[in-house]
C-alpha cells in the first residue's frame, strides 16, 4: 500500500482533509516492517499539525484495589483471577490527596482516582467526591476518576462534585468484546461513555491491545472511539499478569505497538493518545519513538496493580523531544 495523507481541493477551492478509511487503516496495521520508518514520520506529522509539540501528562491512583465481580479476563485485580496483588478497601481521601500532591509536584495536569468493581456503591462514591473537594482546595489538579458503569444520578453528582474527566475504557471492538468479558456487555460500557458526554464531564475512553485480537478487531475499536468524538483516547497494550487467563499470552512486539499507535493517530487525529498501561514493559527502550510516531500524552507515575518508571525519567524523555508540558 502506498502511504498517503493529504488535502484534498473541494468544488470551493477551500482544503479539506481525507480522512483515512478504514480498509487503508486496516492495511496500514499489516504493513511490511520495511515501510514502517514511513508511517512513523508520517504519524508524527499529523501529531505536529494538530498537537503542536504539546505533551499531557496524567497521574492516576488505585484508591480500591481488587476484589471485582467481572470476569475481565486480562485484568489481575478481577475474583475470578489469582494474581497476586495487594488488594485494599477505598482509601482515606486524604491519602488521595497526598498522592495528588505528588502528582503535581512532578508536572501532572490531572490526577485520576481509580476504584476497581463493576459500579461505585454509595460509601465509595461518597468517599470519592470527599477527595475531589480536597483535590480541588489544595491543588491545580484538573481531578478525573474511574469509578466503572455509572447511573445517570451518580454522573450527575460526580460532575457537581467537580470532576473534570471521567474515564471509561471500551477495552476492545466491540465484534470481539466477549472474548474478554462476559459479565457484563460492550454496550453497558458505551452507555457509561455516552452518559458521561451527556452530563458534561469530559471523556477519556479508550482499550487495550495485545488480547488475541486482530488487526480488523484494532481498526474497528479506533473507528467506534472516533464516532464518540471526546479528547482522550488511552491505549493500554497487555502485559500478561500471573494468575489470570491471559498470563500466557504472548506480549506484542515493541514496533507493532509502534504501528498501533500510528494508525491510531492517522485515525484519531487531533485527539490526545495517552500512551498508557503496559507501557515500560512492552515498549521499553522504544519509549521514545512511540511519543515521537503520536503517543502526545502519557500516564506518568504508578498503575493500578504494577509500577511505572520514575516520573524524572517521563520528563527528560519529553525535554530531548524537544516537547513542552501544557
Amino acid at each position: 500500500m502506498q502511504i498517503r495523507y493529504q488535502d484534498e481541493v473541494n468544488q470551493q477551492g477551500s482544503r479539506e482533509k481525507q480522512p483515512i478509511t478504514f480498509n487503508e487503516a486496516w492495511e496500514l496495521l499489516d504493513l511490511d516492517r520495511k515501510e514502517l520508518s514511513k508511517l512513523i514520520l508520517l504519524s508524527h506529522k499529523v501529531t505536529a499539525k494538530y498537537q503542536r509539540n504539546r505533551a499531557f501528562l496524567c497521574s492516576i491512583i488505585s484508591a480500591k484495589t481488587g476484589l471485582c465481580p467481572e470476569n475481565c479476563t486480562f485484568c489481575a485485580q478481577s475474583v475470578y483471577s489469582s494474581s497476586p496483588i495487594n488488594s485494599h478497601p477505598m482509601a482515606d481521601p486524604e491519602e488521595i490527596l497526598k498522592s495528588a500532591r505528588e502528582a503535581e509536584s512532578y508536572g501532572a495536569h490531572e490526577f485520576c482516582i481509580v476504584t476497581s468493581g463493576k459500579e461505585p456503591n454509595a460509601k465509595t462514591l461518597k468517599r470519592v467526591i470527599e477527595a475531589v473537594g480536597l483535590i480541588r482546595k489544595y491543588t491545580n489538579l484538573k481531578v478525573g476518576c474511574s469509578l466503572g458503569i455509572l447511573r445517570e444520578e451518580q454522573a450527575w453528582a460526580l460532575k457537581e462534585a467537580g470532576v473534570f474527566r471521567y474515564n471509561h475504557n471500551l477495552e476492545t471492538a466491540r465484534s470481539f468484546f466477549p472474548n474478554i468479558c462476559t459479565t457484563h456487555k460492550y454496550e453497558d460500557r458505551l452507555k457509561t461513555a455516552l452518559l458521561v458526554k451527556k452530563v458534561g464531564m469530559e471523556l477519556c475512553c479508550g482499550g487495550i491491545f495485545g488480547l488475541g485480537e486482530g488487526s480488523k478487531e484494532r481498526i474497528e475499536l479506533a473507528f467506534e472511539l472516533k464516532e464518540l468524538g471526546h479528547s482522550i483516547v488511552p491505549i493500554n497494550f497487555l502485559d500478561p499478569r500471573p494468575g489470570t487467563p491471559l498470563s500466557n499470552m504472548p506480549k506484542i512486539s515493541p514496533l507493532e505497538a509502534i504501528k498501533i499507535i500510528s494508525v491510531f493517530r492517522l485515525i484519531l487525529l487531533d485527539k490526545v493518545i495517552l500512551c498508557a498501561g503496559g507501557r515500560e514493559p512492552i515498549l521499553g527502550d522504544f519509549q521514545s519513538l512511540a511519543v515521537f510516531a503520536g503517543a502526545n500524552g502519557i500516564i506518568v507515575g504508578n498503575y493500578l496493580t504494577t509500577f511505572g518508571r520514575s516520573p524524572k525519567e517521563d520528563l527528560e524523555m519529553i525535554q530531548r523531544l524537544g516537547m513542552c508540558i501544557s
